[in-house]
């Protein structure tokens, strides 16, 4: 009799789960379908998987979730609408252009917080690299921080001091995941793949700011990247490989 109730609540749990990410695919799906959403971003959409990628991180529609350097909006336009009624979307570090062509338009009234303004993102004299001078991002348990194709553009410092703001504004349990195109492991720098970053690496440095590492997606294993040319080229640009990973602060 035990037996029979504690599967009837399992197979309960796992029906509610079913139904919960049935949910969250289709509140992404209706903000990808959005008649606001730029065309140059619809065409992404088959490239960047959003659903799949941000099912892989565990999103949910009730969490607290920071975008370091959205950048143009491309996730900011899908996170905030996602998150708008039961959870909380911030952009922190290079909101320029989210402030300027997102914010106050037409569905995104007062569904975004931009934080740490005072951040200084710059490249050092004679560095093709940013770094990042700032002291926290004033937020406190957050559930998720998430940045995409971003790490590849800063020195050792900028990326760690993104990586110790990342693990200072999350909770305990709260997920970190990073996006970025694949460099070949232990290659040195050269002009071609100055855009490209070292997924082992890139798991070393942020272990070592605390996290432990939870798990790696091949959602955007491309066959025919050879990883030799930069992601500019005609024959690469959107179509990268790209590497996906999720850690925990303990």
């Amino acid at each position: 009799m035990l037996k029979t109730i504690a599967l009837g609540a399992g197979l309960l749990l796992s029906f509610s789960a079913l139904s919960n990410a049935a949910q969250l695919d289709d509140q992404i799906r209706a903000a990808m379908e959005a008649q606001t959403r730029p065309a140059a971003d619809v065409a992404r959409d088959d490239n960047r998987m959003p659903i799949e990628t941000l099912n892989f991180l565990g999103l949910k529609d009730n969490m607290k979730v920071v975008e370091l350097i959205p950048g143009g909006g491309w996730y900011t336009r899908l996170l905030a609408p996602v998150l708008e009624k039961n959870g909380e979307f911030i952009a922190a570090l290079g909101t320029r252009r989210v402030k300027q062509n997102i914010m106050g338009s037409k569905g995104f009234e007062k569904n975004i917080k931009v934080v740490a303004e005072d951040a200084k993102m710059y490249r050092p004299e004679g560095s093709r690299l940013y770094t990042l001078s700032m002291t926290s991002l004033g937020v406190q348990n957050a559930d998720m921080v998430l940045t995409f194709r971003n790490y590849h553009n800063f020195n050792e410092t900028g990326r760690s001091a993104m990586n110790k703001a990342a693990f200072d504004s999350l909770k305990s349990g709260g997920i970190y995941g990073v996006v970025d195109h694949t460099r070949r492991h232990m290659e040195v720098d050269n002009r071609e793949n100055r855009r490209r970053f070292d997924p082992v690496k890139a798991i070393k440095e942020i272990q070592a700011a605390g996290f432990e590492f939870v798990d790696f997606a091949d959602l955007h294993h491309r066959l025919d990247d050879e990883l030799r040319y930069e992601v500019g080229r005609k024959s690469v640009s959107g179509n990268t490989d790209r590497w996906t990973l999720k850690f925990r602060k303990p």
